[in-house]
């Protein structure tokens, strides 16, 4: 949407629930035109679109939709409007929360949340990402359930795994930390639920059995969703995973993050929706630049472990003498992996954009991230 049909536009925030959506609609300058709750049905939607419709045409304006949640609870609600025609504009909660801390009673419910993502659009309506529904944006949303699912089973695992070591070391002492280099490899796993001593506490024993079980369904779940992973992105012709230290589980961390490369219109762009762009913090003649905490923190730590992996012994020439370079000019370790992180932005932006393999040249590998 243009700066220009700012004034022509009725922002209508929404408010998403599990169950209700609580829909606000300010006019360009501020004024409440109407409020409604509505079920999660697509009845109720069409409830909103008429009502919405009808307080348009009275003030002459053209409807924008604004939803905290596009992916979740209001994904329902999104995708019905997108189909439709209609406008929809992604808001982070985290603008309407800094909206509302700057109020003098920052009070909170559904309307005022609702009221306060109109308002969020009216003051960044140029800057906010649009909803779509795209086909790459539909692939991505497919990868990042397959990938959150993964991240899940993975947390599951380490948890039982600390369980574990207690119950072992319970069960046979300290030594069966030296009986396998990985005490918890497939191998080892199947060892332990064969050796537990016939004289160990019936509960104690059934404990551990159980949790190895569990272990070894963990294993093999986890290497299953990322064979289909791999599959999936080899089939949307996904070629992230061709980079150094960016492996099927990174790559897919990062498609599923970034959904349709096509919303982003600059590198630049991307960089501040991951949050590894700098923040500018100077004051008169002083010139600082921060380190941001903001934007996606998962798309964020997927560019920090790929970064790690660029500069690690099987990572690549490149990324290397970029950081060494960094670091010569007087930037610590910490300030050169962040350096290193903006420029793997520009990569992956390129990579996805026109789906091109990962190269870099063997020879005058320092004018590669020049």
């Amino acid at each position: 949407m243009q700066t220009i049909h700012r004034s022509q536009t009725l922002f209508v925030g929404v408010d998403v629930h599990k169950d209700t959506h609580t829909a606000v609609a300010l006019s360009p300058f501020g004024k409440k035109i109407f409020e409604m709750t509505i079920g999660n049905e697509a009845e109720d939607f069409i409830s909103l679109v008429e009502k919405t419709k009808v307080e348009a045409e009275k003030s002459g304006l053209v409807p924008s939709f604004g939803l905290e949640d596009v992916h979740s609870w209001g994904e329902r609600l999104s995708s019905f409007l997108v189909e439709g025609g209609l406008p929809v504009i992604a808001v982070a909660p985290i603008l309407v929360d800094h909206r509302r801390s700057k109020t003098t009673h920052p009070e909170k419910n559904d309307s005022l949340d609702a009221q306060g993502v109109a308002e969020v659009m009216i003051q960044k309506i140029d800057t906010l990402p649009v909803y779509t529904l795209t086909e790459e944006a539909q692939e991505a949303k497919q990868i990042r359930e397959l990938s959150l699912e993964r991240e899940w089973l993975v947390k599951e695992r380490s948890r039982l795994k600390n369980q574990l070591h207690i119950l072992l070391h319970r069960i046979h002492n300290t030594g069966y930390r030296a009986k396998f280099k990985d005490p918890f490899s497939k191998k080892a796993l199947r060892y332990w639920s064969r050796s537990i001593p016939k004289n160990t506490d019936a509960i104690l024993a059934q404990r551990t059995k159980r949790a190895l079980r569990r272990i070894l369904d963990l294993r093999e779940e986890i290497q299953e969703i990322e064979e289909e992973l791999e599959t999936m992105m080899k089939e949307n012709k996904q070629t992230l995973s061709t980079a150094s230290g960016c492996g099927t589980v990174i790559a897919a961390e990062m498609i599923g993050e970034i959904g349709d490369i096509a919303r982003f219109h600059s590198p630049g762009a991307l960089a501040k929706y991951a949050g590894c762009a700098p923040r500018e913090h100077s004051s008169g003649k002083t010139i600082r630049w921060r380190k941001t905490k903001s934007g996606n923190r998962r798309l964020n730590r997927s560019f920090h472990r790929m970064a790690l992996s660029q500069i690690s012994r099987s990572g690549n020439d490149a990324a290397r003498v970029y950081f060494k370079r960094k670091i010569s000019e007087g930037k610590t370790k910490a300030q050169a992996l962040v350096c290193l992180r903006r420029q793997l932005v520009n990569v992956v932006w390129m990579m996805m954009g026109h789906k091109t393999e990962y190269r870099y040249p063997q020879e005058k590998v320092v004018d590669f991230f020049s």
